[in-house]
């Protein structure tokens, strides 16, 4: 097994400029804060952004302004209301919106994941997500072959990365996940690239002991960067809880338009965990 231990500076240099890129996790537990604040700090652009249920991790990139695009069945902050950065960006048709539905962003996954162009699913017929853009994805109306019945074909959906933070993970690659696991695994097979950031590594032998504790194998991660606190201010399910008093910080500081200040503190601060 080749080894793809990597520094967080090497593993964020995956994704270009104009990337389609996914998250690991949903809303406020596990979400890969850390790689994204590396991107910020790398001044990525252009990025378009594919998720069902994101957070702070997708605003945040909003807000910092690498984002042009982005497709989410919702993006919220829980029971704090909706993403400050994302509404008023949308708003101001400063970037390209398409929010939709969880299940066909997750068949969309599937879909790439299973090596086929589309998957079908029956929700969605009468509404108007069907006239989404093909800019971010894509929906058709199909007649199945055997019953005739009416469905909506869901393109599939191939980020050019997936970033998924761990709890555990060894220098080869191999993932465990402890909690829910979310749609990651699926869009880890969906995905051209793989970076998994973990709150600790632990030798290759804890995986050879229970293999079947393994949630990723080494052959599907590309690169594997040791972070502790990663998901932080998420929560990383064993380690640590949400901070709702940082995120309703963040949350006060976007409404007043105050983002710089919150990037200077957090962001571009070299120790922004503490």
């Amino acid at each position: 097994m080749k080894k793809v231990l990597t520094s967080l500076d090497e593993a964020a240099r995956f994704v270009r400029d104009g990337d389609l890129v996914t998250t690991g996790g949903a809303t406020f537990h596990r979400a890969p804060m850390e790689f994204v604040r590396e991107l910020v700090r790398q001044g990525k652009k252009n990025l378009s952004l594919v998720d069902r249920e994101p957070a702070m991790d997708f605003d945040l990139l909003i807000g910092a302004g690498c984002v042009a695009k982005i497709r989410a069945g919702m993006l919220a902050f829980e029971g704090l209301g909706l993403a400050p950065n994302f509404r008023k960006k949308s708003e101001a048709h400063e970037i390209i919106t398409k929010e939709g539905a969880c299940q066909p962003i997750i068949a969309g996954f599937r879909a790439a994941a299973m090596g086929l162009p589309s998957l079908p699913v029956k929700g969605m017929l009468g509404s108007d997500l069907l006239d989404i853009s093909e800019e971010i994805g894509g929906y058709k109306q199909v007649e199945d072959p055997f019953t005739g019945e009416k469905m909506i074909a869901v393109r599939a959906i191939q980020p050019d990365l997936a970033v998924i933070h761990v709890q555990k993970a060894d220098e080869y690659g191999n993932v465990r996940i402890e909690g829910p696991v979310y749609e990651d695994v699926i869009k880890a097979k969906a995905a051209k690239t793989v970076v998994v950031t973990a709150e600790e590594l632990i030798p290759n032998s804890e995986f050879r002991k229970t293999p079947e504790g393994t949630t990723l194998p080494h052959f599907i991660v590309d690169a594997v960067v040791e972070a502790p606190k990663g998901a932080y201010p998420c929560s990383c399910f064993n380690y640590y809880d949400v901070d709702y008093d940082h995120i309703k910080e963040y949350l006060r500081v976007a409404a007043k338009g105050q983002l710089k200040g919150y990037l200077d503190k957090y962001v571009y601060w070299s120790e922004p965990n503490e």
